[in-house]
């Protein structure tokens, strides 16, 4: 597998802004190939000048979205959908301004949009991501992109929970821009068997995310690493695999995914333990590992 792994800034901070990049050079000293922009704020980040860092620095981009209420393809109001495709819009320009490839998230629907409705209300916001990520990806395969849709666990979405949500969704959206990311965080509490899932999704599979099944560091935890890393190679997944978790110094950003406690003494410990896991795993000719 020709893997490079990677870290998302969250780990540090949020929301990310053209000043984050003071955090690019350690990144790349603890030996981080690629970085995880989460973009937040569009509006707060100045495209030339992150450029200018990620080149200095020879860190890949992964740009990331965070979808709220008022960013939601879903919502019964179709302004919402405006301001939504204005966002992912906006996001793009910042892909293209780096050279990503791709934006990554769960843009189907807002975050935390997590109710036990009627079948036929379901349907109806089924069809509505549907519609609307169509235009999403036209607009992608316009400028050169891809989008990767992000499953998320139960407590965070009612709409796109698993590995077979994810393949039913990008095949109706038939689109070639449709594509998946896949966070092992999320396929622990939703998924039976995780290379399964993997090879369900396939060559569609452009991004992936890990954390520990409780959120802290890759390999502390009770995620069954060696068949998640089988999947990969089935696939023959060639992307980035990148540590996504968050501080809890950052009340809104640790409120919001339920993180009360550390991981690590310091997020650069979690950061350094995360990557040699990471690369014992996916760069070693063998499955064997250790524990942090």
């Amino acid at each position: 597998m020709n893997i490079k792994i990677g870290v998302s800034t969250w780990l540090w901070s949020s929301p990310f802004t053209t000043e984050s990049i003071s955090v690019f050079a350690k990144i790349k000293d603890m030996g981080f190939e690629a970085v995880e922009i989460p973009v937040e704020y569009p509006e707060l980040i100045d495209a030339a000048i992150v450029k200018e860092a990620l080149d200095r620095h020879q860190l890949l981009p992964v740009v990331c979205g965070a979808f709220g209420p008022t960013r939601d393809l879903t919502h019964e109001d179709p302004s919402v959908h405006q301001n939504c495709f204005q966002y992912i819009f906006d996001c793009f320009a910042l892909c293209n301004a780096w050279d990503a490839k791709f934006l990554a998230g769960p843009m189907y629907s807002a975050v935390g949009k997590a109710r036990m409705l009627p079948p036929a209300a379901r349907k109806i916001e089924w069809e509505r991501a549907v519609k609307n990520l169509r235009i999403v990806c036209r607009r992608a395969h316009e400028l050169g992109l891809m989008i990767a849709i992000e499953p998320l666990n139960r407590f965070e979405s009612d709409l796109v929970n698993t590995a077979a949500d994810v393949v039913r969704l990008v095949n109706e959206v038939d689109h070639p821009a449709a594509n998946v990311l896949l966070d092992s965080f999320h396929m622990g509490l939703e998924e039976v068997d995780l290379e399964r899932a993997i090879e369900e999704v396939g060559t569609k599979l452009i991004h992936v995310q890990v954390s520990e099944n409780n959120r802290g560091i890759p390999g502390s935890g009770l995620t069954p690493w060696d068949t998640f890393r089988k999947g990969l190679e089935k696939v023959n997944y060639q992307g980035v695999v990148s540590i996504e978790s968050f501080t809890p110094e950052i009340k809104e950003l640790a409120g919001a995914v339920s993180i009360w406690r550390n991981f690590a003494k310091t997020q650069d410990d979690f950061a350094m333990k995360g990557i040699k896991f990471l690369k014992e795993l996916l760069k070693a000719p063998s499955y064997e590992h250790k524990k942090n």
